[in-house]
């Protein structure tokens, strides 16, 4: 009997995070999901609970290098297939650059965009080999050639600085290199997409997780929705 895929989903309390570990977990993987506070983290305790043999939770904080310290000390030698980057947030709901306080900007570049690069270089080693999959949780409004309109510009800006920092940290990387995937999820009715967004949670990640287990072994950095349609960057 073969040995199950291990996939470690960051940023797995709530949203798409919640929903890749319980999609991951009912497709046969085993599944870390990290937590910010993982006593608060009620659905994802529950949903360990219906699946204690598939899923574990570890803590993590993202935007805190001691925490990422942390967890790569407690995951040890544990080999994973897939590094799921997902933690992230909108910042301030105005998104105006000339209203936005520093260290409001500066906590949504931490988070978005410096943070994901952080714990990927961190637990790089813990990829199994050449056939395992970082994934980043990007946005179509990263991608500065579809930038035409404008709109939500911080979080445009930290998305775009993400996608910048990921394509530097792929270039130098050592052979043999991940699949490096850069993943927008689509619009999506979470806490963060609203109530207004057109695409349902399960959806949107059972497109994802199609991309990510068909991406095992492919090689090379791609920004991809969650339909596998190219986005330009």
């Amino acid at each position: 009997m073969s040995e199950r895929p291990v996939v470690l989903v960051a940023g797995a309390s709530r949203g798409l995070g919640l929903e890749l570990v319980r999609q991951f977990a009912d497709r046969g993987w085993t599944v870390i999901g990290t937590a910010r506070d993982v006593t608060r983290a009620h659905e994802l305790i529950r949903l360990q609970g219906e699946r204690p043999d598939r899923i574990s939770i570890k803590a993590l904080d993202i935007a805190k290098p001691e925490s990422i310290a942390a967890l790569k000390a407690e995951l040890g030698g544990e080999r994973l297939d897939v590094l799921y980057v997902n933690a992230g947030i909108m910042g301030p709901s105005h998104h105006d650059p000339r209203r936005v306080t520093d260290a409001e900007f500066d906590e949504l570049m931490l988070t978005n965009a410096l943070a994901p690069i952080r714990l990927a270089a961190a637990l790089r080693g813990n990829l199994r080999d050449e056939k395992s999959v970082l994934v980043f949780m990007t946005s179509q409004l990263g991608s500065i050639a579809r930038n035409e309109g404008g709109g939500y510009d911080l979080y445009r800006a930290s998305k775009a600085a993400l996608n910048s920092l990921t394509r530097s940290f792929v270039a130098k990387l050592p052979s043999p290199r991940p699949t490096v995937l850069s993943l927008h999820p689509g619009w999506v009715k979470t806490d963060m997409g609203g109530t207004e967004a057109p695409l349902d949670a399960s959806t949107s990640v059972a497109g994802m997780v199609d991309i990510v287990e068909a991406a095992r072994g492919t090689g090379g950095h791609r920004f991809l929705d969650y339909q596998g349609k190219e986005i330009p960057w």
